[in-house]
């Protein structure tokens, strides 16, 4: 990203303020969202239950603009997060097994605040930021906080197998690059209330991209869950 933008001349911030809050923005969303629910999974978390915990961050993140942004949130609005909730638990409730989770509880519970602040935090300190630079930026405040850790906490090597370089490469190119800027872009354009209820939609794609890809169930319930999801996603637009 680095050599991205600076091929494309893109701006760079030039306050030490606003490099500090790019890296704090960077440490919330990359570092405690990504982070928290690659611990999680890798302490023995099923990714059902991750996925339905972080399915609570659309809610906290309307309740922490309404208070720090003084967005405003009708009931209708209300009532299709509800929904939308309720929509997700169908989509993953036979993945969900609280019964080895609670190692991975902790980090997700980090993760699920993380995104929720980290959202906001972007919204409101770093709008302006240039979104190539901004990653560039982003990506070395994690790697700075991170390769310490690593160093000191990680003793296996690195199995370089196909499927590791595919995921790696998935998780860099799709996730934290296409994904996050694109959320970013979101949040420019749009209400943080109203950027957030997109990640109900999040488990109905997987669950149907699992049954396509890996021949994973897809019953009644989750169909109606998908259904209920649309709609709570429907119902959670602010009207224009």
């Amino acid at each position: 990203m680095t050599v991205v933008a600076v091929v494309l001349r893109a701006p760079w911030p030039r306050s030490p303020r606003q490099i500090g809050h790019v890296a704090i923005a960077a440490l919330l969303v990359h570092g405690g969202y990504l982070g928290g629910v690659f611990i999680a999974i890798a302490n023995g978390m099923a990714a059902g239950t991750s996925a339905m915990l972080v399915g609570l961050q659309p809610i906290l993140t309307v309740v922490i603009a309404r208070m720090w942004l003084g967005e405003r949130v009708v009931p209708r609005q209300w009532a299709g997060l509800v929904l939308g909730l309720v929509g997700v638990y169908f989509v993953v409730r036979h993945k969900i097994d609280f019964g080895g989770d609670a190692r991975g509880l902790a980090p997700i519970a980090v993760a699920l605040v993380a995104i929720s602040i980290g959202t906001l935090y972007q919204k409101r300190h770093c709008g302006d930021v240039d979104l190539r630079s901004g990653a560039a930026l982003q990506f070395a405040a994690c790697a700075l906080v991170y390769l310490p850790l690593a160093l000191l906490l990680e003793s296996e090597p690195v199995r370089w197998t196909p499927q590791f370089v595919f995921a790696l490469g998935w998780s860099v190119v799709v996730l934290s690059v296409g994904a996050i800027s694109l959320l970013y872009w979101l949040l420019r354009h749009a209400a943080a209330a109203d950027v957030a209820r997109l990640f109900y939609l999040v488990p109905p794609v997987t669950a149907a991209m699992a049954y396509l890809f890996f021949g994973e169930r897809l019953d009644a319930l989750a169909l109606a869950g998908m259904v209920a999801i649309a709609i709570g996603v429907a119902m959670a637009r602010p009207r224009r």
